[in-house]
C-alpha cells in the first residue's frame, strides 16, 4: 500500500491498493473509492467486537479489498486537524485517545485498552477506556488541530491539560496530577486534574481537542429562549 495526506486542515489520506490487499476502517470513514474497491463488513469476533465499543468506536468494522486490479480509496478526517500514519509493530503498540482511529492495513488489530489506575481513567482527561493498536501495518490515526511530537526519554514527563494527548507509546505510563493550590483550581481557569505521561516514548499531542472546541462554541451560542 501507498498512500498520500493531504488537504489540511480538512485532511483526507488517499490510499493506492494493490489487487487483492485490503485495508479496514470504522464505519463512515470511507470518503472516495475506485469502482473495483469491494467492501466487507465484519465483527472479527465477539470479543474484539465489544473491545471495539467499549473504546469509543463501532462494533463492527469495515474491509475494502481491490479486486481485477489496483485500487484506490481515500479517508477523511471528521474535524479539522491532521492525520498521521503510524508503524505499527508487534514491539511497538500504541495507545489512542477515543475514535482517534481512521483506517490501517489488515495486519493492525484495534482493541480495547484499559487505564490501569481508575483515577487516571476517571480524572486524566483521556476516560477510562481508550484504543490500543498491536500487530503488524501502518495505521492511520484522526488528531483534533495540530500535532505535536515529542520523545519522551526513560523517566522523562509530559503534563498534558485534558483531552490534549492523542497519542502515545504502550511503553509511556499515564497518571494523574491534581492541581496544587485552592485558589488556582478554583480561579485558574484550568482542569482540577492534569494528566502526566512518563517515558520512555514518543507522545502526540493535539492543539484543539474537539471537547475543548465545543466548550468554546457552546459559550457563544444563543441561550434558548433569548
Amino acid at each position: 500500500m501507498q498512500y498520500q495526506i493531504t488537504g489540511e486542515p480538512m485532511p483526507v489520506v488517499i490510499c493506492s491498493i494493490a489487487n487483492g490487499e485490503s485495508i479496514i476502517s470504522e464505519g463512515g470513514a470511507m470518503s472516495w473509492m475506485t469502482p473495483n474497491m469491494e467492501m466487507q463488513t465484519s465483527a472479527g469476533g465477539i470479543g474484539k467486537a465489544f473491545g471495539r465499543m467499549f473504546s469509543g468506536e463501532s462494533m463492527f468494522q469495515n474491509i475494502y479489498s481491490a479486486r481485477g486490479g489496483d485500487g484506490m480509496i481515500a479517508f477523511a478526517s471528521s474535524f479539522p486537524g491532521s492525520i498521521r500514519a503510524v508503524k505499527i509493530t508487534p514491539d511497538h503498540p500504541i495507545i489512542v485517545q477515543k475514535s482517534g482511529f481512521l483506517a490501517a492495513e489488515t495486519g493492525v488489530e484495534l482493541s480495547v485498552y484499559f487505564q490501569r489506575k481508575i483515577g487516571t481513567g476517571l480524572f486524566g482527561g483521556e476516560g477510562f477506556v481508550m484504543q490500543k493498536l498491536s500487530g503488524n501495518g501502518t495505521a492511520f490515526l484522526e488528531i483534533d488541530g495540530t500535532a505535536i511530537e515529542y520523545v519522551l526519554a526513560p523517566g522523562q514527563q509530559m503534563v498534558v491539560d485534558t483531552g490534549y494527548l492523542a497519542m502515545m507509546d504502550a511503553s509511556c505510563t499515564m497518571d494523574i496530577q491534581s492541581v496544587q493550590g485552592l485558589k488556582n483550581k478554583l480561579f485558574g481557569g484550568e482542569s482540577f486534574f492534569n494528566t502526566v505521561v512518563t517515558g520512555p516514548g514518543k507522545i502526540i499531542l493535539q492543539t484543539m481537542p474537539i471537547s475543548g472546541f465545543a466548550g468554546a462554541i457552546s459559550r457563544v451560542l444563543p441561550k434558548s429562549g433569548n
